[in-house]
């Protein structure tokens, strides 16, 4: 028997984390506002919802929905939420990484396409389950593992965010422009994606209703076995699941806007009564509709 003989390719990191110093996930007040900081090291904000104006050293930019900024080590950043725009939800996260590649990213501001936007889903949902809460306190800088923390969840957590960051370098390069050679199952995967956006959308859009699974499968042209499969595939829940996790991050939002009480908000998200929106809000957050009230108001107050 020939015996073979291997060579060995040593792999090149490019883009290496070493450290991370903050993973927060923020539901700001209208007219909130952070004094600032500068450390020596990475930090990037990204818009989840709403607006939010953001001062980069000499700079003012206005941030909206699906738009990020990196902070480079030693700049100094401020937030400040306005008293015109929708209460935003921020993730902020700061690490360190000394690759010269990140120059880069220096005073960039970008929205993120839907493959860096499932990224930092996928970023966010490992932070959960491998970290201690509160995340959403700038007061608290160190990271504890959470008891449950999933196998290797730090590594993951290390790995989604190199892969982000490599997919925005990538981006910048003119090779990105190429369209890249598609396999059917690829596309299969991009036309779901698709499809669940385009339902999720109408949801959006109908907010107020009291939708039912008939009446999204007949708005959309879809079957009830296909919307629910498209849903646990997408999403990990039902479709109907997902509408009323929607109405609850809406009615939130509308908590924090300090416009509305209760009862109107509950109105507003297609609820008939109290009793039936305060269970849900419940069933959704853990806490009672006036329990997140004083949760932010404390928080808000907390940091003033």
């Amino acid at each position: 028997m020939t015996k073979m003989e291997f060579t060995s390719l040593t792999l090149k990191e490019s883009i290496k984390i070493k450290k991370l110093f903050s993973f927060h996930y923020f539901e700001y007040t209208k007219g909130y506002v952070f004094e600032g900081e500068q450390h020596d090291f990475w930090e990037f904000l990204y818009v989840d919802k709403g607006a939010v104006e953001v001062r980069a050293d000499d700079r003012t930019i206005q941030l909206s929905q699906g738009m990020i900024i990196f902070h480079k080590p030693g700049e100094f950043h401020t937030v400040r939420v306005s008293q015109q725009h929708k209460p935003p939800n921020l993730i902020v996260i700061s690490f360190e990484c000394k690759s010269p590649y990140m120059s880069r990213l220096e005073n960039s501001i970008m929205t993120l396409e839907k493959k860096e936007r499932d990224l930092l889903a996928l970023i966010v949902q490992e932070g959960y389950q491998t970290f201690e809460p509160p995340f959403d306190d700038p007061s608290i800088h160190r990271l504890s593992p959470h008891p449950r923390a999933p196998f290797a969840g730090k590594q993951v957590m290390k790995a989604y965010l190199e892969i982000l960051l490599i997919s925005l370098l990538r981006n910048e390069e003119p090779s990105s422009r190429l369209e890249p050679r598609k396999i059917p199952s690829m596309q299969k995967d991009r036309a779901d994606s698709m499809m669940a956006e385009q339902i999720i959308a109408y949801m959006r859009k109908n907010i107020a209703d009291n939708l039912s699974l008939d009446q999204l499968c007949k708005a959309l042209h879809i079957g009830k076995s296909r919307l629910k499969e498209l849903f646990q595939s997408k999403k990990g829940t039902g479709a109907m699941d997902y509408f009323k996790q929607l109405k609850i991050e809406e009615a939130k939002s509308l908590v924090r806007e300090e416009q509305y009480n209760f009862t109107e908000i509950a109105a507003k998200l297609g609820y008939g009564s109290i009793h039936y929106f305060s269970r849900d809000f419940k069933r959704c957050t853990g806490m009672s509709p006036s329990e997140y009230a004083r949760s932010v108001k404390a928080r808000a107050e907390g940091r003033a």
